[in-house]
C-alpha cells in the first residue's frame, strides 16, 4: 500500500522481501562469499594492512551511501531525520515493514556541452540505504514524511499503548 504523506510517499508492509538462495555445503566458503560481497575483495591477510578497508569507506559500497541520521524518541512520537543532499522528493522512498523503516534513494543527472570541436558528457549517479529498527509501536497510517534542504524528516506517531506513562509511587 501507498500513501502520499506530507512531500514524500511512504509504503507500509507487513513482509519483508527476501531473495531465495541454496546455501553452499561448506561455511568457509559462506563467510568467504559474504565478506567479497560486502567488502567488494577478497578475504585479507591478517598481516597484511595493505587489503584492509579504509575507515572512510568502511560503511559505503558499490556506489551507495548510508545518511546520516538523528533519532529522536519523544512522548508521542518518534522523529527521524536524514540527511540526504542532492536528492528530489521523487528520488526518495520510505517504507515500514515488521517494525523497520528504510529509507532509499536513487538519483542519476546527465549534462552535455557541445562548441565547435569541443564536446563534453557527465553522467553522474548516486544511491542512499538506511534502515532503522523502530522502538515501540508506531501508527502507521499517520507516518509523514517532509524534505526540505536536503532534510528529510519522517514523523511517526506513538500508538496510545507504547506512550510513556507516569506512575505514581505509594
Amino acid at each position: 500500500m501507498s500513501d502520499k504523506k506530507g512531500n514524500v510517499p511512504v509504503t507500509t508492509s507487513n513482509k519483508i522481501e527476501t531473495k531465495k538462495q541454496w546455501p553452499s555445503m561448506h561455511p568457509l566458503t559462506d563467510i568467504s562469499k559474504a565478506f567479497e560481497e560486502f567488502w567488494g575483495q577478497k578475504w585479507p591477510s591478517l598481516w597484511d594492512r595493505r587489503h584492509m578497508p579504509s575507515v572512510d569507506n568502511l560503511f559505503e559500497f558499490e556506489g551507495q551511501r548510508l545518511p546520516s541520521l538523528d533519532v529522536i524518541n519523544r512522548d508521542s512520537e518518534i522523529v527521524i531525520k536524514a540527511e540526504v543532499p542532492g536528492f528530489d522528493k521523487k528520488d526518495i522512498s520510505v517504507s515500514i515493514a515488521d517494525g523497520i523503516l528504510t529509507i532509499k534513494g536513487e538519483s542519476s543527472s546527465e549534462s552535455k556541452e557541445e562548441k565547435g570541436d569541443y564536446y563534453r558528457r557527465e553522467i553522474s549517479s548516486s544511491s542512499l540505504a538506511r534502515s532503522v529498527s523502530l522502538s515501540g509501536n508506531v501508527d502507521e497510517s499517520k507516518v509523514v514524511a517532509n524534505l526540505k534542504n536536503g532534510i528529510l524528516e519522517v514523523t511517526l506517531p506513538k500508538t496510545e499503548t507504547s506512550k510513556p506513562r507516569k506512575v505514581e509511587v505509594q
